[in-house]
């Protein structure tokens, strides 16, 4: 399709710098939605990976003057402060209401940040908000946990604190479902039912995705394994907190005689208390450094599995690149996990407590033959829900052009 006949779509999300899941997947099938549509891209928290993405396939790139920086500290968080920040920062965002006024749809992602540009989205425009998941810190209590799920704060205050947060944010959703025409996808099974739970939403489904070129089935082109040990290894991914279970990770390898290798950073009190309790459990804790994907992928090549005790994930990556890769995926029988892996064709699901189970999937991983099968069973599982990026920009076209 021509220039001149790609219709204009305009593609936003609030936040980029931690760079998880959520902004991988997004950058990753940037290229791909810009060869059905003429793609703006919006943000008012770049980062350079999204920079670098838009630069190599000519994508122009709104964002405001200064990053907008989400405030985390308690007083902000129970004013709601984040809602107002944003807003401002995205009518500051230079060109932004002429990308609206010209394009014919708005594909949203939500996460942070993102959802007050809807403030300044005319009547006209029609949105499409991925919904990865509800607010989690409004909706939720996991967020308000410590990494070894202990409360911050008590939970029953933290609750009735956080109203006007919530009644804020559910206004902002109030606000899109009375638009004409707008559109609500999860990215799992899982996320639509929360969708529905939360908010009333009768959302769709719009599958993340996987480039079997970034997360390759051959290792010839893998560089060298950025794990500084000898010794057998799990990985899990994800920043270090009681959300993604990183605790319960540790915790589940004690006696195994595995180490385990932690993928996504935290702040330095849960990484402090993380090295404490692996010490106390006896295993070995490496955090890697700020990988790329070439890394990742060599570093998840190289071990005896991928692990994730993440609590209600609402779809989970980690799942289908190590089905792309090779290695094995044993997950907690949760949230969007269930979508990808069946239990004992290409991966595990195991109840989050059973611990015993936990080691024998960790020995089921360590045979070739198992190893091989659940492989070439979870690439089919790719093929079958159709996760390309191809497939997935190819949805949001069905989605918004009829």
């Amino acid at each position: 399709m021509s220039d001149d006949d790609r219709p204009r779509l305009l593609v936003a999300k609030g936040a980029f710098e931690a760079m998880g899941g959520a902004e991988r997947d997004l950058i990753r099938v940037l290229p791909q939605i810009n060869g059905l549509f003429a793609v703006t891209m919006a943000t008012i928290q770049p980062s350079t990976e999204l920079e670098k993405a838009c630069s190599d396939n000519g994508i122009p790139l709104i964002c405001p003057e200064s990053k907008w920086e989400l405030s985390t500290d308690p007083i902000s968080v129970i004013l709601d402060t984040g809602r107002g920040t944003a807003s401002r920062a995205w009518s500051s965002c230079v060109g932004l209401e002429e990308a609206m006024a010209t394009s014919v749809a708005m594909h949203l992602v939500s996460g942070d940040g993102s959802l007050p540009i809807l403030d300044h989205v005319p009547p006209s425009l029609r949105v499409h908000l991925h919904l990865l998941e509800p607010h989690r810190g409004l909706y939720e209590e996991t967020l308000h946990r410590r990494v070894d799920g202990s409360p911050r704060r008590n939970l029953a205050l933290t609750k009735a604190a956080l109203s006007r947060a919530r009644s804020r944010d559910g206004s902002l959703i109030e606000s899109l479902k009375s638009r004409e025409g707008s559109i609500v996808s999860g990215n799992s099974n899982f996320s639509a039912q929360r969708a529905k739970e939360v908010y009333g939403i009768e959302a769709g489904v719009l599958w993340p995705c996987v480039d079997s070129q970034e997360f390759p089935a051959e290792s010839s082109d893998d560089p060298e394994s950025p794990y500084p040990g000898e010794d057998e290894y799990v990985v899990t991914v994800g920043r270090a907190s009681f959300a993604k279970g990183t605790w319960e990770a540790v915790s589940v390898l004690s006696g195994t005689g595995l180490s385990l290798a932690h993928v996504g950073g935290g702040d330095e009190g849960s990484i402090e208390m993380l090295r404490s309790h692996a010490e106390s459990m006896g295993v070995k804790l490496w955090f890697a450094p700020r990988l790329t994907s070439p890394e990742l992928v060599s570093l998840m090549r190289g071990a005896r599995a991928m692990i994730g005790l993440a609590h209600n994930e609402s779809f989970g990556l980690t799942p289908i690149e190590s089905f792309s890769v090779g290695t094995p995926a044993l997950f907690v029988d949760e949230g969007g996990f269930r979508d990808t892996i069946v239990d004992g064709e290409n991966g595990r699901l195991i109840a989050r407590g059973d611990v015993e189970e936990w080691h024998s999937a960790l020995e089921q991983a360590s045979d070739q033959k198992t190893r091989e099968e659940w492989a070439s069973r979870g690439r089919a599982r790719i093929s079958e829900l159709d996760l390309s990026p191809d497939a997935h920009a190819r949805r949001i076209w069905d989605l918004l052009i009829h």
